[in-house]
């Protein structure tokens, strides 16, 4: 349960940026955070890690204020050196796998060890993923294989359902 805010200098409004993974729990408990509490929050969106204006990094070294941020560690880790984030602050929310899928009329592939993996990205030829964290690990990933470097087309998109659409456009 969350309790209810008492003191004087609590804040009316707080601006909270986040990224895509946490947000369908996020959304889930804000109504209950802003009627137990009284605070108003304003939610804004972006990617954890990755390049562009989409990403929560170039958002707050762009200008855009933010009283809480919730993103990957490794996001997180790099605003931190930015000197964004007060040292000490942090706090682990959750852990999160990341899945896999092919595209719809695709042949399931074996993918139960790492040369099965190996040899389905190679079959696929084209791996397509978010741009943020998950996407960081499977572009690092594939780039240690010379092999997979060198014969599977990864296209990180800005977002996660630009990926979506992406690969079911092939």
């Amino acid at each position: 349960m969350i309790e209810q805010a008492t003191t004087a200098d609590t804040p009316k409004t707080i601006k909270v940026i986040i990224s895509g993974g946490f947000a369908a729990v996020y959304r889930e408990v804000l109504p209950e955070f802003e009627r137990t509490t009284g605070i108003k929050v304003e939610t804004g969106s972006g990617a954890s890690e990755g390049t562009g204006p989409k990403t929560i990094r170039h958002q707050l070294a762009n200008g855009i204020l933010a009283d809480v941020v919730i993103l990957s560690r490794e996001g997180l880790r790099k605003l931190i050196e930015d000197g964004r984030i007060r040292v000490g602050t942090e706090a682990g929310l959750a852990t999160a796998a990341l899945a896999a899928a092919v595209r719809a009329g695709s042949p399931k592939p074996d993918i139960g060890n790492h040369a099965a993996f190996r040899k389905a990205l190679i079959d696929a030829g084209q791996v397509v993923a978010p741009s943020s964290t998950s996407g960081q690990f499977v572009r690092d990933k594939i780039s240690r294989s010379w092999i997979c470097r060198t014969t599977v087309r990864l296209a990180l998109e800005a977002r996660g359902t630009e990926g979506g659409r992406s690969a079911q456009s092939g």
